[in-house]
């Protein structure tokens, strides 16, 4: 009754012992059978009339063949002493009014549920009277860059003449060079629209004269006229599983559902440790897809469930917002058993005696674990369907974030890529090795051995279309794996390669290879893409993906005999017209949210601490400047006013680079410019307690990209280094807690590895060699709708897990998955 948070009856004795909390609410629920009869009475009965904390029931008792009876009490601990509920006459008046207001309250995922995001958003004034210029433009679905820099992130579509311009930091905290503000200054064209936030349900719009975000109840019009079609994208059903937009979609969807699901077959459910399902909590099925093969694999358990314990115990005092707690909690659940057991004897003579044996386990309900890792994300924190790669990648984000210090599951999925990119002209080449976590399997159609058979459908189709008759029956093109691992080794153009060999643009090619081999290998047939109409639709495949994978003649061999590596320049950097000028100043005068600082100013800091504040997190928004004041306010330079370092940056002379091209590059190379961070975002990452040697590494890794330079230090944990001159901050202990790690446990066993390269991430090289071991597959025509179910095998058995259901799975629908799992086999 002081923190409010709920615990099971095997976890309030550990917060008893851990808080000192003594007065805890207890709240049970019984569930009774309706006698029938006409004196059974229509409605459910519950005591005191409450609704404790919408309390979810199983849906099994929603019917109206059940009552309900609600009991509450307060229980004094260490003694167990028991109040019951309501007792106004014993009670301190406090007391009855906490308790009533606890009995009321709904859950905080009640809460959550009508609107992840609680900002207030306006429509704008221009939004009914926006005229738009008919000048042709269409917007390609993909492929977008800024039409005055290469940014190819945080692009705004301008609603007025359809101009794709990249935006500035404090749009949503992307990088950018803020060309699209410029362009409303030159042009006063109000709206733009983001284009990474368009789905059917609306899109992110800015309104640049009001100088916030809007609402426009015509984006659907105002996008089409650009080509973007909304209305034709799939909408949503509201009972968990999406649909498409047609009543009757074609047989062969519908075929898909029940290959998928073997919805044909007579699946046999089964019961005990590693076999509990996930309920779904509204389009949440991939959540439950991807957490259930995670926790299939040994290292997830290991971190979570092995050290549940250890992990409970020192978590904070609100675990409901401790990535680990929470991960634990879910692990267990899945993998202990007590949340799927087989029915009583006596249930089941009872079900067959009704001719109704139905019986299914309940399932996990996931809303804790969903409410934490979805916070903050516009995409998973919503009920919209969601793409089931993209959440594993965030998943595997958030267990790099979290697992600074101690044992780090995700490492069984790390690799090197070797890229190796060839200058078509010269004929020399570089290679570069970068980090990954899958592999994205193309697929080339041209290679389905029904070739024929697919180009007669689409002559039907075309002509049952131009006759107006019913299309013909959907044709699903067989393309062999092997032509999908062959068109992933064939070499790819490169956009805009800038040749240092020619100091100048020209034709590249690139492939790629293993540089190793992780231990568990994630596989993702790129089976999704945008339809020159803006519609995501889904590629229908069946591909041959075998149990056995040998990858080993994929393994990269690094530079060759008789291969010339191209010189290590970087292009030149070409600052815009308008710029340039301007560009010294800048550094004098940096930019900073005067409406942050006077936010954090009325809170009573100084106002010059609130200007540094700012400055000094990038302009990243009042909670991260609030941070930054509370690690730094005992400084004795607190209140004074900001100084910023002096800057080495020299601009090289347009008129050396015209009358020297090659002596212009190597100056390029030589410069600070080139070979140091700038020092403003060194600052801001050394303010954030971060040592400097290390933010310099990070700047360098990401292309001096503040916001990827800060998830490089999350998953690039620094190794203790002994010398006393490698970083100016090696004695300063970080104190900004809003970027410590928890769950950093002093235990051995959570140590890293010993023998990790400081230099760079931890590889787990090996052999090649793989067994399938999962998969994830989706049904439906995009990723914006359908469903998804997973296959794993255990036991030597292969297991469906549909939601909370969990049966032996007699075909595993094995061509149809869209991501694959793997487990290396041992060398023996």
């Amino acid at each position: 009754m002081n923190t409010f948070l709920g615990f099971g009856r095997e976890h309030v004795e550990r917060h008893y012992r851990k808080t000192g909390q003594s007065v805890y609410m207890h709240l049970k629920r019984h569930v009774k059978e309706k006698k029938t009869g006409a004196t059974s009475g229509a409605f459910p009965k519950r005591r005191n009339g409450k609704v404790f904390l919408d309390l979810e029931l199983n849906r099994d008792f929603n019917s109206e063949d059940y009552d309900f009876e609600d009991e509450a009490k307060l229980v004094i601990f260490p003694d167990h002493f028991e109040i019951a509920l309501p007792n106004i006459e014993e009670l301190p008046a406090l007391v009855t009014i906490a308790c009533d207001a606890v009995l009321n309250s709904p859950s905080a995922y009640k809460k959550q549920e009508p609107d992840s995001w609680e900002e207030d958003i306006q429509e704008s004034r221009h939004s009914r009277s926006l005229r738009q210029q008919d000048n042709g433009v269409r917007i390609r679905p993909s492929g977008w860059k800024c039409q005055k820099c290469e940014m190819r992130e945080n692009l705004w579509l301008n609603l007025t003449d359809g101009a794709v311009l990249c935006g500035k930091w404090f749009f949503d905290g992307a990088g950018g060079n803020g060309h699209a503000l410029d362009h409303y200054k030159d042009t006063s064209f109000p709206l733009a629209v983001k284009l990474e936030t368009i789905t059917p349900d609306g899109a992110d719009v800015y309104s640049f004269e009001e100088e916030e975000a809007v609402l426009d109840p015509n984006i659907s019009e105002h996008l089409s006229h650009f080509g973007i079609d909304m209305l034709q994208m799939q909408q949503r059903t509201e009972n968990g599983h999406d649909t498409d937009n047609n009543n009757s979609p074609p047989r062969s969807r519908a075929s898909e559902w029940e290959v998928i699901q073997e919805s044909g077959s007579k699946l046999k459910s089964v019961y005990g440790s590693g076999y509990t399902g996930v309920k779904n909590l509204g389009n949440s099925c991939y959540l439950g897809s991807v957490m259930q093969v995670l926790f299939s694999i040994p290292e997830f358990q290991r971190m979570y469930v092995g050290n549940l314990q250890r992990i409970y115990d020192y978590s904070p005092l609100d675990p409901s917002q401790d990535f680990a707690t929470q991960m634990a909690k879910l692990g267990y659940g899945l993998l202990s058993g007590q949340f799927s057991k087989p029915p009583m004897k006596s249930e089941l003579i009872e079900q067959v005696m009704k001719e109704e044996y139905k019986h299914q386990q309940k399932g996990l309900s996931p809303k804790m674990f969903k409410a934490l890792v979805s916070k903050g994300h516009p995409e998973f924190s919503s009920n919209r369907q969601q793409d089931a790669h993209e959440f594993l990648q965030h998943v595997i984000t958030l267990v790099e974030r979290n697992s600074g210090g101690s044992e780090n599951p995700s490492d069984v999925f790390r690799f090197l890529t070797e890229e190796r990119v060839q200058c078509c002209q010269t004929r020399r080449v570089r290679y570069d090795q970068r980090v990954d976590y899958l592999m994205q399997l193309p697929v080339p159609i041209e290679a389905a051995t029904n070739r024929e058979e697919l180009l007669a459908y689409e002559a039907k189709r075309r002509e049952a279309e131009e006759n107006q008759r019913p299309p013909p029956e959907p044709v699903r093109a067989r393309v062999p794996f092997t032509a999908c691992l062959q068109a992933f080794t064939e070499p790819d153009n490169v956009p805009d390669f800038w040749s240092s060999a020619l100091q100048a643009k020209s034709a590249g090619v690139k492939t790629s290879r293993f540089s190793s081999f992780p231990e568990y290998l994630i596989l993702q047939i790129k089976k999704f893409t945008f339809g020159v109409d803006w519609i995501p639709k889904k590629l229908d495949l069946s591909i041959d993906v075998p149990d056995f994978l040998d990858l080993n003649r994929f393994r990269a061999t690094g530079l060759q005999a008789g291969e010339e590596e191209l010189p290590d320049l970087s292009p030149p950097i070409v600052l815009p017209e308008d710029t340039r000028d301007s560009s010294m100043s800048s550094l004098d005068s940096p930019e900073i949210d005067e409406a942050a600082v006077m936010q954090l100013a009325e809170m009573g800091f100084p106002l010059e601490a609130c200007r540094k504040a700012v400055y000094y997190t990038g302009n990243m928004g009042p909670e991260m400047a609030f941070n930054w004041i509370i690690a730094h306010m005992e400084e004795p330079d607190f209140a004074e006013p900001l100084s910023l370092p002096s800057s080495t940056i020299e601009l090289l002379p347009s008129s050396a680079s015209e009358t020297d091209p090659f002596a212009a590059a190597a100056a390029a190379a030589a410069s600070p410019l080139d070979n140091s961070p700038p020092e403003e975002s060194v600052a801001i990452l050394a303010s954030m307690g971060f040592p400097r040697s290390h933010t310099i590494q990070a700047l360098r890794a990401t292309n001096n990209n503040l916001e990827r330079a800060l998830d490089w230090i999350f998953t690039h944990p620094e190794e203790e280094d002994q010398s006393d001159g490698l970083s100016d901050m090696a004695d300063t202990e970080p104190t900004n807690q809003a970027f410590s790690l928890p769950n950093s446990l002093s235990d051995p066993t959570l140590s890293p590895d010993p023998e990790a390269d400081a230099a760079g991430p931890r590889i787990k090289d090996g052999p090649g060699r793989y067994e399938l071991f999962a998969f994830i597959s989706h049904m439906g025509a995009s990723t914006m709708s359908g469903h998804y179910v997973c296959h794993i095998k255990k036991e030597g058995r292969w297991v469906i897990y549909n939601d909370h259901k969990v049966s032996l799975s007699e075909r595993p629908p094995k061509d149809l998955g869209y991501i694959y799992f793997y487990r290396r086999l041992s060398s023996s």
